[in-house]
């Protein structure tokens, strides 16, 4: 079988497993079981669609990574991941979503055979991944060994990118600005949500400056009138309206790294509270973001934030931001750190963070969020597209 195609070099992903280990290490942890898709492909390069399947990703403490997974799904890691085809490890089909056996009975096995079945071993008990009857079938069949929590272990050594990471996100974030401008193109009154839909699907597919798009973990937010007070809806077949605000949550992806950013389009002509909502949200993201350079952390830009959209009559109660990279669906945030009050992760150069100064009205919203990379002096949005809100008469 042909060699896979990595989207980065060997060093980088020896420099990754070197970083997870330390962070094993410093846990108490032997083996490490990762099942969340965006950690896996982290270590290993591997990309499929399987994660609806129990699969995952074992990291002892030295040793090439091990990847187990449904046994069609073997096929895919050899086509993505750069391990030898005896790291690579499937089970049978007579597994899947079976109420008479469990994927982690093989799973056990594979432990076992390694010499790992006396170990402390790191399990993400807290991922959309790992399930309750994924941890009983474990311990049942590994009573010598000790399950240890370690979710988020390998998250948070994703947070720092490396420069061919960062040029995949800037990749993206010409993506989301070609989406953006075709939603400014596009959105009318009597315009069909779902028709909007198909055509940012097409032109993130399409891409941008020569770049392909890859399928975003998040789906089009993209809800108008009444339906956007709420931060969540997705979209049917009602049409936009003239005199209501439309917010667009959308995501650029290319070879998984994605860039966020909302926008928001008020046809018609905005009353004047949107007017004054749009200038405090403006004028308090201009003073966050000041604060968003290395030494400063993250409470501290979301105080910024939150303290001057007070002081303009206007109240946030939820975050204000979280970071962002390398992810499957359901979702295109790292599960790391937070733009919130309290959060004392300080900023270093190469995070990518999705500032969120998103309102909720009660009519409508204001949604014009950035996607920004820490860098060693400062910040800098990765995004073109024009921060304000978007009127059409």
């Amino acid at each position: 079988m042909a060699a896979p195609n990595l989207n980065f070099t060997r060093t980088e992903y020896d420099d990754r497993i070197a970083k997870t280990r330390t962070a094993m290490q410093a846990q108490g942890i032997e083996v490490m079981l990762t099942s969340d898709p965006s950690n896996m492909a982290w270590l290993t390069g591997y990309d499929g669609w399987s994660f609806y399947t129990h699969q995952g990703v074992l990291l002892a403490l030295d040793g090439d990574p091990v990847w187990w997974g449904r046994g069609i799904d073997a096929l895919g890691a050899k086509r993505t991941v750069w391990m030898k085809d005896s790291d690579i490890v499937g089970y049978e089909d007579h597994y899947v979503q079976s109420s008479e056996r469990h994927p982690m009975d093989p799973l056990a096995k594979e432990i076992e055979a390694r010499g790992w079945a006396k170990k402390t071993i790191g399990v993400e008990m807290d991922n959309y991944w790992y399930t309750a009857a994924a941890h009983a079938t474990l311990e049942k069949h590994l009573p010598n060994a000790t399950l240890k929590d370690a979710t988020g272990l390998v998250n948070w050594q994703r947070l720092i990118k490396s420069p061919q990471e960062i040029e995949y996100i800037r990749r993206a974030a010409r993506i989301v600005e070609a989406m953006h401008a075709k939603i400014v193109e596009m959105v009318e009154p009597g315009l069909q949500k779902n028709m909007l839909v198909a055509e940012i699907l097409a032109t993130g597919t399409r891409g941008a400056d020569g770049h392909w798009g890859d399928y975003c973990a998040f789906a089009p937010m993209v809800p108008g009138g009444m339906d956007a007070t709420a931060p969540h809806l997705t979209w049917d077949d009602s049409t936009y309206n003239n005199g209501e605000s439309a917010f667009f949550e959308i995501g650029g992806c290319h070879k998984r790294y994605h860039c966020p950013q909302s926008r928001t389009v008020f046809l018609g002509t905005p009353p004047q509270k949107y007017l004054d909502a749009e200038k405090a949200v403006l004028e308090s993201t201009a003073i966050g973001l000041e604060a968003a350079k290395p030494g400063n952390t993250c409470g501290e830009m979301a105080a910024a934030f939150f303290d001057a959209l007070g002081e303009r009559g206007f109240v946030k109660d939820n975050r204000t931001g979280y970071s962002i990279g390398l992810s499957y669906p359901p979702d295109w945030g790292e599960r790391t750190i937070s733009l919130r009050r309290g959060d004392n992760t300080e900023f270093q150069p190469g995070m990518t963070i999705h500032f969120m100064p998103a309102l909720w009205l009660d009519d409508g919203a204001i949604e014009i969020t950035e996607t920004i990379l820490i860098t060693d002096d400062g910040h800098e949005c990765l995004c073109n597209t024009p921060r304000k809100l978007v009127v059409k008469d």
